[in-house]
């Protein structure tokens, strides 16, 4: 029997039904240009093609079934641009309100956004200058100015920054290099619970795990 099998082998024929090659035969059969061996390479060729396809569309199809592609969410600001430098207006040396931002639609699911404000240039380390949560998810966007108060009409609740104080308080630094301000907003899937004098710290706590999506927009300032 193996004697016949090696011949129709060795002729480019499948084996017989019933009859298993081992792993050295496979090899030299797939290797062999003969019609039988031709077939068989095409096949295997198909299939992983076929294979490399439904991998590459299985991403996009797991962003579609969540809803919408977290890498397309996004936040900006038309007070500054990205890296861009931040008008006096908006910090301590003037009226120091906070600046207009809009963001991108965010991925299904999303029950609420977060927002932080973060100096990581100041002398004592990463300052903080805006601690916000539970905005709506149909916001798409703060109004420049917003108020400085523990709670706003649509629930938006804003915690005390490293100044000690309710709100927004914009960039303060020391004279020298100008200090970065990171804008981080975070797409949540759900409200937080949190005191009323709670600060960064407590946010990025209360967050974790409920991450959906994030993005940032940087300005400079400096005196």
């Amino acid at each position: 029997m193996r004697d016949s099998e090696s011949a129709r082998l060795r002729d480019g024929a499948a084996p017989v039904s019933g009859h298993h090659m081992s792993s050295p035969q496979l090899i030299a059969f797939a290797e062999n240009k003969s019609p039988g061996r031709l077939w068989l390479r095409h096949a295997c060729a198909g299939i992983f093609l076929l294979g490399a396809i439904v991998a590459a569309l299985d991403v996009p199809f797991a962003l579609r079934a969540r809803g919408g592609n977290a890498m397309s969410f996004s936040i900006s600001s038309p007070s500054f641009s990205d890296g861009g430098d931040i008008a006096k207006k908006f910090t301590c040396d003037a009226e120091d309100v906070s600046p207009q931002l809009t963001w991108t639609e965010p991925p299904a699911g999303t029950k609420s956004f977060a927002l932080l404000v973060d100096d990581p240039d100041a002398p004592v380390g990463n300052w903080n200058h805006w601690a916000m949560w539970n905005v709506p998810p149909e916001s798409r966007g703060l109004p420049e100015g917003v108020k400085k108060t523990a709670q706003l009409p649509d629930g938006t609740q804003q915690g005390l920054n490293d100044f000690r104080k309710t709100g927004y308080n914009g960039p303060c630094p020391p004279p020298g290099k100008p200090h970065r301000y990171y804008f981080k907003l975070f797409a949540l899937d759900a409200k937080l619970t949190l005191k009323e004098k709670s600060g960064k710290k407590e946010l990025e706590a209360a967050m974790k795990g409920h991450i959906v999506a994030q993005a940032q927009w940087m300005g400079r300032y400096g005196r």
